[in-house]
């Protein structure tokens, strides 16, 4: 089970962190990744992060947000800098197993096992 908080309104410029707390074993062995999706758009891989440490962020966030874990906590967080309008969207965090994460593929939704229900975030200029 995978819960996100964190999300809200901001104005460009600004920062939120989200978290996704993660129930269950072997929590540190996984791929964790966060999505987004906006209206009428599909739904990609902002930022990952694997059991090793690895990660990969869109080239659209490089710079700009921070993928991180607490294993003691179970905890997932992406600490997003400098938002802009284009970053509005529903953000999801997501689980799998043990994965290889590389910094230049972007994570496919369809390897990903669980997913959380979602949280919005909303950028205004």
């Amino acid at each position: 089970q995978l819960v996100e908080s964190g999300g809200g309104s901001v104005q460009s410029g600004g920062s939120l962190r989200l978290s996704c707390a993660a129930a269950g074993d072997s929590y540190s062995r996984r791929c964790m990744t966060w999505f987004r999706q906006s209206p009428g758009k599909e739904r990609e891989g902002v930022a990952t992060v694997g059991g090793t440490g690895t990660t990969y962020y869109a080239d659209s966030v490089k710079g700009r947000f921070t993928i991180s874990q607490d294993n003691a906590k179970n905890t997932l967080y992406l600490q997003m800098n400098s938002l802009k309008p284009e970053d509005t969207a529903m953000y999801y965090c997501a689980s799998r197993g043990p994965c290889y994460v590389s910094a230049t593929r972007p994570p496919k939704q369809s390897e990903y096992n669980y997913w959380g229900q979602g949280t919005q975030v909303t950028v205004s200029s």
